[in-house]
């Protein structure tokens, strides 16, 4: 079963549409949604190596303007949006006292927490909104987060590509383990420990 879901993401990655797909799904994690891009970036990278920096360019610029539909969220609805968001993340509680470190820091939280941990980035994005940091700071801080991390990825991907393709296709099952461990413990940790 394992084996066949891999077969169907990496022909998934090879799709038409892929990019299409890419595009969207970091658009709408960046505002609202839980599932991170690298699931759709990571295969697509391995099936298509080269390609690799295109792949990541289109999950950046999705994150960002994604990134920006949650900080309008943040700042012209919180109440009726981001604050349920907030709460799906075990976060709401915090926003007040997160804010005012915001305020003195974002900048580099974003860059920091944005673009090198698994902390959902739309926490991030609506916090912005809320405590009204300047736009344009935050595009920019945005870019720099979202780049670091897909370019990062994407490269490791293209340099190391072929053995890691060739590992993961001979290790599957335990694989895919260590992912949804990862996954979920990442979740657990960003809820208890941040």
């Amino acid at each position: 079963m394992i084996r066949r879901l891999y077969d169907w993401t990496m022909d998934l990655a090879r799709h038409g549409r892929a990019k299409h797909a890419l595009f969207w799904i970091s658009f709408i994690e960046s505002s609202f949604f839980p599932i991170p891009p690298d699931v759709m970036l990571i295969p697509m990278v391995i099936a298509e190596r080269t390609k690799a920096m295109l792949y990541a360019s289109i999950a950046t610029v999705g994150s960002v303007i994604g990134g920006i539909a949650g900080y309008i969220i943040g700042y012209f609805l919180f109440e009726q949006i981001g604050q349920p968001i907030l709460e799906l993340y075990g976060k709401a509680d915090k926003v007040a006292e997160f804010s005012a470190w915001f305020n003195e820091w974002s900048i580099w939280i974003l860059i920091v927490l944005g673009g090198l941990t698994p902390f959902p980035y739309k926490v991030l994005t609506i916090t912005a909104g809320v405590t009204a940091m300047p736009i344009l700071p935050f595009i920019l801080a945005s870019i720099a987060a979202r780049a670091s991390r897909f370019f990062l990825v994407a490269g490791l991907l293209y340099y190391f590509g072929p053995p890691i393709r060739e590992f993961i296709e001979r290790r599957l099952t335990m694989v895919t383990t260590v992912f949804v461990v990862l996954l979920i413990g990442g979740f657990v940790a960003v809820k208890y420990v941040v």
